[in-house]
């Protein structure tokens, strides 16, 4: 369940309450970024990789940052609007910062909006019992640009390859780069296992630079399952022995079909079970 109220720049507002008008230029532009971040027992889950790669992005986008407006400002204000909605037991968190009035050339200033929702989230997470049955999204390409690593507004490729998957009854839909290779999916980044290796495209094919994706390159420690990055092509994922997402509230969820190919989760469910115990 979504939250009661939301936090606009400091002040409290009902759900629902209007806070920008047309001129805004994220609804005009989609020109801003976002994070969505879970929160357990009051602590939001790897916020240090989190608003390392919020404020990288900003920069990125060439904003211009208050020196007020730094990490622990921002987990404050999460933390407020939480407990007023009575959810920092187990929550989703939106934080979304975008300029504010203006056209293309004429931004009113450089500075930073925001924007912070929560919504509740059910139990403790587990790995998913049905597998999720995929299919690549045919109606749009990833770009490998500056920009592509980060999690902007604009983000209608995934809004569009979502639709293409409630369409289709599918759990979730790859994305391809320009160059046709596997980059991710439309909520989440991609691994396949062959034999005891781990494989996710780099960030140069143009994924989003996920923070489970993070944490499985930098903190996963099950020797025996090495994490790489490496290209992947479509005929690499029919190959795999198993196939998995990541993403910041699931955590990871195993992959049953892709085509024709069906998958296994013996490996899944140990590595999932490493995460859920080291993933504080």
């Amino acid at each position: 369940m979504r939250g009661h109220f939301f936090m606009y720049n400091n002040k409290v507002y009902p759900a629902n309450s209007g806070v920008i008008g047309p001129g805004n230029r994220s609804l005009r532009y989609g020109d801003g970024l976002f994070e969505t971040m879970k929160m357990r027992k009051g602590i939001i889950v790897n916020k240090e990789f989190h608003f390392e790669r919020l404020f990288k992005g900003l920069s990125l986008l060439e904003f211009e940052i208050p020196k007020t407006l730094n990490p622990a400002f921002l987990e404050k204000k999460i933390n407020e609007i939480a407990a007023r909605n009575r959810q920092n037991n187990r929550a989703r968190i939106r934080l979304m910062l975008f300029r504010g009035n203006g056209g293309i050339f004429d931004p009113e200033n450089l500075i930073p909006n925001y924007v912070i929702e929560t919504s509740s989230l059910p139990g403790e997470s587990q790995l998913n019992d049905n597998g999720l049955v995929v299919d690549v999204f045919p109606g749009a390409k990833k770009s490998c640009d500056l920009f592509s690593n980060i999690k902007s507004n604009n983000y209608l490729p995934y809004v569009m390859a979502g639709l293409f998957a409630k369409k289709n009854k599918l759990g979730d839909s790859i994305v391809l780069n320009s160059f046709e290779r596997v980059c991710e999916s439309a909520v989440a980044n991609i691994f396949i296992m062959n034999d005891d290796t781990i494989y996710t495209p780099p960030l140069a094919e143009g994924c989003v630079a996920g923070i489970m994706r993070r944490w499985m390159l930098e903190r996963f420690d099950l020797k025996k399952y090495p994490v790489m990055e490496k290209k992947l092509s479509v005929k690499d994922i029919l190959n795999a022995n198993e196939f998995f997402l990541t993403n910041s509230i699931y955590y990871l969820q195993w992959v049953k079909k892709f085509r024709d190919r069906n998958y296994t989760n013996e490996k899944i469910k140990e590595i999932y079970t490493y995460i859920a115990q080291n993933i504080q």
